[in-house]
């Protein structure tokens, strides 16, 4: 029997929040997509009723004025590339997590940082919206690059 590795339910209780320094749209779009977490996954999703993790970003920026393309794939050439060590909040982080395929096809919105440690919301197939690290093993290997796009 194995164990079951569950460190995204430490984040969830480890509530964070923006920074003070964080500009007030980027803070508004991220406080916004926490009034998302535990909302059930639905492809092509938009509401609380369902959502998918594109869908999260469209919604959540939409809030702000601010219009973004619906599929991870428009969002992924969208905005500047960044370094994973230099992402700030409301950067999109975007993941590779079919087997054998390291096109994006996932994508999250970092909801806080610091030195080795990035945290992020989105909308995964098997649990919904929730909060995850970049460190946690999964996550870090489907990494595939930041983008700021604020």
């Amino acid at each position: 029997m194995t164990k079951k590795h569950r460190s995204t339910k430490t984040v969830a209780n480890n509530r964070t929040s923006p920074s003070a320094d964080t500009p007030k749209n980027i803070a508004n779009i991220i406080d916004y997509a926490k009034t998302f977490e535990g909302t059930r996954y639905k492809y092509g999703g938009t509401t609380k009723r369902g959502m998918d993790c594109s869908g999260l970003i469209y919604t959540t920026f939409q809030k702000e004025n601010i219009y973004m393309p619906r599929t991870t794939d428009g969002l992924s050439k969208e905005g500047d590339w960044v370094d994973v060590n230099d992402v700030k909040e409301g950067d999109l982080l975007f993941f590779a997590t079919s087997k054998n395929s390291r096109s994006v096809n996932h994508v999250g919105i970092v909801t806080a940082t610091r030195p080795g440690f990035v945290e992020f919301i989105h909308s995964s197939s098997s649990r919904g919206v929730m909060r995850s690290t970049l460190s946690e093993r999964y996550w870090y290997l489907a990494y595939v690059q930041a983008r700021r796009v604020l």
